[in-house]
């Protein structure tokens, strides 16, 4: 069987992407396997079949061309990852395509679920309060219509395939079927088990370095916490000049076998998300790597999350978590299943 993957870039830096390696990793055992995204990173893995298509990377509604990339490659499944522009998810919905949803952004115009206040969204997506999200009301019509035509294209997919529990709740509540929407959860992939630690013992934050990451969250409950382990931030973003002002390490973005080697060195890892997270795969990545995690109630998380009950934006709970870490009295998580039960599960998807 041929398979066409369509994403927005073809790289490794971050949970999406490393969900689509792991994907093409299992399906090339015993499938073709063929990449087109609107760019290639200079780490992409060279194993695939690439093909580079202007527009695929466009966050709005930018002409694209896509049916040479059709005709020529003449996949059985037609497989969309994080692919926003509506012209191409229409031209893909016009050839059956399946999608995974991985993110908000055809179901909410406005911070992943984060109202403007900074409160947990829990309405449904409906042009008057969206528009309560945004400051500039020219903006807010046009966000809104790209997210309705984003919407629109998803509604016509063959199939839609999500993350967690969460998010097929809301696709669900915007009009997507229940019965076409199915839940298929991602598997951890590319790390290297056999790491050793490189740093002394840290509390660990994993992640893109922005506000709905939690990243003030995350400062704010390690000191409440008074522990004697430095807190560092693997990743980077747009805190990261302000956080490293203030004296944190901030590593950048790590390959996973850097990665890897971050977590030994993790006595826990927190993950203190505002915006509702889709799944959060740095989680499955801990606990694969034996640490133990600390969340709270956040979009998706709930689907894998085996560590104590952290209400949202609870910082005070965190830091009190945060001590029975750095104390070792968090037990450590039992591995998340692997890539086969994954893989099966989305076979079954595909139809």
């Amino acid at each position: 069987m041929r398979i066409l993957h369509l994403n927005d870039r073809f790289g490794t830096r971050g949970g999406a992407d490393w969900h689509l390696l792991g994907i093409l990793s299992e399906q090339a055992k015993s499938h073709e396997v063929v990449v087109a995204a609107g760019r290639k990173d200079p780490d992409a893995d060279p194993a695939y079949l690439f093909r580079a298509v202007d527009g695929l990377d466009s966050r709005t509604e930018t002409p694209v061309e896509l049916s040479t990339l059709f005709a020529e490659v003449n996949a059985d499944i037609i497989h969309v990852h994080n692919v926003v522009n509506p012209v191409a998810l229409a031209q893909a919905a016009d050839q059956g395509a399946v999608m995974t949803v991985q993110d908000h952004r055809s179901f909410c115009p406005g911070r992943g679920k984060l109202t403007l206040k900074g409160s947990q969204c829990q309405e449904t997506m409906e042009e008057s309060l969206c528009a309560d999200c945004f400051d500039d009301a020219g903006y807010a019509a046009s966000i809104w219509q790209l997210t309705r035509a984003r919407l629109a294209q998803v509604q016509r997919m063959r199939r839609v395939i999500v993350l967690s529990a969460y998010m097929k709740q809301e696709l669900v509540a915007v009009g997507v079927p229940d019965s076409n929407v199915h839940i298929v959860p991602p598997f951890v992939h590319g790390l290297d088990h056999a790491a050793s630690a490189v740093g002394p013992p840290c509390v660990l934050f994993v992640g893109r370095l922005v506000d709905h990451k939690g990243v003030g969250d995350a400062i704010a409950a390690w000191r409440e916490s008074g522990v004697d382990l430095p807190l560092v931030f693997a990743g980077t973003g747009p805190a990261r000049a302000r956080l490293e002002a203030e004296g944190f390490q901030c590593t950048g973005w790590l390959d996973h076998r850097k990665l890897s080697a971050i977590y030994r060195q993790a006595r826990l890892v927190i993950i203190p998300s505002r915006w509702q997270e889709p799944f959060g795969i740095v989680g499955l990545e801990a606990a694969t790597m034996g640490v133990p995690v600390l969340c709270w109630d956040s979009g998706g998380i709930e689907d894998w999350y085996q560590g104590p009950k952290i209400p949202w934006g609870d910082t005070g709970t965190l830091a009190a978590e945060i001590r029975r870490g750095v104390a070792e009295e968090l037990p450590v998580p039992a591995p998340p299943p692997g890539a086969e039960p994954m893989m099966k599960l989305l076979e079954t998807a595909y139809g």
